[in-house]
């Protein structure tokens, strides 16, 4: 339950604004975790903030490839996503469809309703009107595929950040190799918005020093790490909640930064609310704190 405290820290002692609670987080952690529940369940929801998760992501109208399963219409969940956001004040994601035939947008704009805050999709399953605002901060998805050179024009679109998920299918939980992280290092030089990467890879806490050092913003711990059951899913959930906060460990104690006002709409941010979450440290230094120095979204 510690950790749980510790994650949503920074919603209990400052009203940030809903539509910017995804942007606040990436901006002011050194390194974020995101946990894409395997099942819309309130069970693991609950589970995954209890062992640390920073901001939760479900699912719906959707096949799942890494977890196996297939996510129904919104109205299935409405109650459960509702009983959710009701336990979490952190970031709470959506990924709307698998399918731009499927994104609908009367679905779409309920999801402010229920509580979302920000929606997940792959590029080419955003329809246009979704450029449009609903209410919730915006997040795509790029696979294998992709142009790289093209990721460099979500900024003016208004994004918050790039979810790197260029595994090939086939290559699912396989170990991190130095050319993913290559790969991701590529993006975060050219997206010019934070990039999240999903567990495609057989991801391990050992990972989290590398991640942080390409420059990423955030790891999104998918059902390849976190397994369908509670017990599987709170373990993983742990074990990479104790890797990122080692990141910070040579910072030196007291250390303090404020929040800029554009992110915090106004208000002002007792700085001690923050201390253990800022990124005073050189990503270039590669260190996982202790003096040593890897989902389908």
């Amino acid at each position: 339950m510690q950790n749980s405290q510790k994650a949503v820290h920074l919603w209990d002692r400052e009203d940030i604004s809903k539509t910017a609670r995804l942007q606040t987080m990436l901006a002011h952690k050194p390194l974020s975790l995101i946990v894409s529940l395997p099942g819309n369940d309130l069970i693991l929801a609950r589970a995954a903030q209890e062992e640390g998760a920073d901001a939760l992501k479900v699912h719906y109208n959707v096949g799942h490839r890494a977890s196996g399963n297939h996510f129904g219409p919104l109205d299935e969940y409405t109650e459960v996503f509702r009983a959710i956001r009701s336990e979490f004040g952190g970031p709470f994601g959506v990924v709307p469809s698998g399918s731009i035939e499927g994104t609908r947008r009367e679905d779409v704009e309920r999801l402010a309703g229920l509580g979302f805050n920000f929606y997940s999709i792959y590029a080419h399953h955003l329809p246009s009107f979704m450029l449009h605002d609903p209410g919730m901060e915006a997040t795509f998805a790029i696979n294998d595929a992709y142009d790289v050179s093209l990721v460099e024009s979500a900024a003016h679109f208004g994004f918050t950040a790039l979810e790197a998920s260029i595994v090939p299918g086939k290559e699912y939980g396989t170990p991190l190799s130095f050319a993913d992280v290559l790969h991701y290092r590529q993006l975060v030089l050219k997206a010019g918005v934070p990039v999240l990467v999903p567990s495609q890879r057989k991801l391990v806490p050992e990972d989290v020093p590398v991640l942080h050092h390409s420059g990423i913003k955030a790891i999104m711990l998918g059902a390849i790490v976190t397994g369908k059951t509670e017990d599987q899913l709170r373990r993983a959930v742990s074990s990479f909640r104790n890797a990122i906060d080692r990141l910070g460990q040579k910072e030196p104690s007291g250390s303090e930064q404020s929040v800029p006002d554009l992110l915090t709409a106004g208000h002002s941010v007792p700085k001690s609310s923050f201390a253990g979450h800022m990124d005073h440290s050189d990503p270039t230094k590669l260190s996982d704190g202790s003096g040593s120095g890897r989902d389908g979204s």
